[in-house]
């Protein structure tokens, strides 16, 4: 277990005490997979998204799953798993759920892909036939409501999908900037070459964004080098200028980090933080913006920090931790992994909480394989100062 070793039986014990299943894996078979949740202010509201799947595998995904948190007496009460029975389209499975709320209009954003039937991502990347639609649908309510999804595929991407062997969202949260633009991490296979009709493709990072509230929405130019899921926060620095950080999986053994000065349009030269350790031929991970203290802002040369979630094992999907970054446009400040979950450990999302100093995340995780549930647990700032 990578830094496992700084990490104390009480750390532990914190974290383990407070988690919450969600989703938990059916006897028949049945499980969920892809956590994303978002935290809305306004409604003081949680939502935890998922997909439910008939087996393990990718394409045998159903339906996007919902549960709603509200705070009470200081604990959490969850409502019953809801299905999203408007999350999707006909002969098309529903998979990738990535939230993003818009403040001003107080509506809230979940994008996804359909795809269809259970064509898998394998089968598009060999042949290079892309069967998957961006999708979006839309709540007035804080996820009380939703409205009938809406395809995106044909006025976003246009001809250009077909240079795309497959594409998705996410998974996990999208973002809206400082200056209300939208963001929806996204990565795609891009068709680079074809030889004697075989494709050759390169899974790529980039950003799905809107600058009118989400009327319309364009995307951006991909990541330089190999990236695939990917998350964003933004940074404000010292000037009170803003950078789009992107983090992306990778099959090299660390992370892909780059940096957008123009708002998810371009991205610069992609870093490779030796210390974010990637697992085996890669997981996804979530990346969080955190507002500080003034005091804390001291000691950076920017107005937030960054927290980020992963396995921290470079072998196998195991030993979820938070990492903590006081200076993120350095590129070095990634601190040693704080352990939220000792053990198999897959996707996770990490949100706000309510609470200035506090925060949450939702994680795959079990006692013998990542898949056995889907859980939330709460943690706060000091819990990861403690181990610096």
């Amino acid at each position: 277990m990578a830094n496992s070793e700084s990490v104390s039986v009480s750390q532990m014990w914190q974290a383990d005490s407070q988690r919450t299943t969600l989703f938990r894996k059916e006897q028949s078979g049945v499980n969920y997979r892809i956590p994303a949740l978002i935290y809305i202010n306004d409604g003081q509201t949680f939502l935890a998204f998922a997909e439910k799947r008939t087996s393990s595998s990718d394409h045998d995904a159903t339906l996007l799953f919902m549960r709603k948190g509200t705070r009470q007496d200081g604990t959490i009460q969850w409502s019953p798993v809801q299905e999203l029975s408007t999350a999707c389209l006909p002969g098309h499975r529903t998979m990738n759920p990535c939230p993003v709320y818009e403040k001003e209009t107080k509506t809230l954003f979940l994008f996804f892909i359909c795809v269809v039937g259970n064509t898998s991502e394998h089968n598009q990347i060999q042949s290079g036939k892309n069967k998957a639609l961006l999708c979006y649908v839309t709540s007035s309510d804080n996820g009380q409501n939703w409205s009938s999804a809406k395809d995106l595929t044909e006025s976003v991407i246009g001809g250009e999908i077909r240079n795309w062997a497959t594409f998705a969202v996410g998974p996990g949260h999208g973002i809206q900037m400082k200056s209300g633009q939208l963001i929806i991490p996204a990565y795609a296979y891009y068709i680079n070459r074809r030889d004697d009709k075989q494709p050759h493709t390169i899974s790529q990072s980039f950003a799905f964004y809107s600058d009118d509230k989400g009327a319309t929405w364009k995307f951006g130019e991909r990541v330089t080098t190999e990236s695939c899921e990917c998350v964003m926060a933004e940074i404000i620095d010292k000037e009170s200028r803003s950078h789009l950080y992107c983090n992306a999986r990778c099959t090299k053994d660390c992370r892909v980090e780059s940096l957008s000065e123009t708002s998810g349009k371009a991205f610069g030269t992609p870093q490779f933080p030796r210390n974010l350790v990637e697992t085996g031929t890669g997981c996804q991970g979530s990346v969080l913006s955190i507002a500080v203290s003034s005091e804390q802002k001291s000691t950076s040369n920017t107005e937030n920090w960054l927290l980020f979630s992963h396995p921290t094992d470079r072998k196998m999907r195991m030993n979820l931790g938070v990492y903590l970054n006081k200076s993120p446009l350095s590129g070095s400040g990634w601190s040693k992994p704080w352990i939220i979950h000792h053990g198999p450990s897959g996707y996770s999302d990490l949100s706000i909480c309510e609470q200035p100093d506090r925060f949450a995340c939702l994680m795959e995780c079990g006692e013998q394989s990542e898949l056995e549930e889907i859980a939330f647990v709460e943690f706060s700032l000091s819990d990861l100062l403690n181990i610096q």
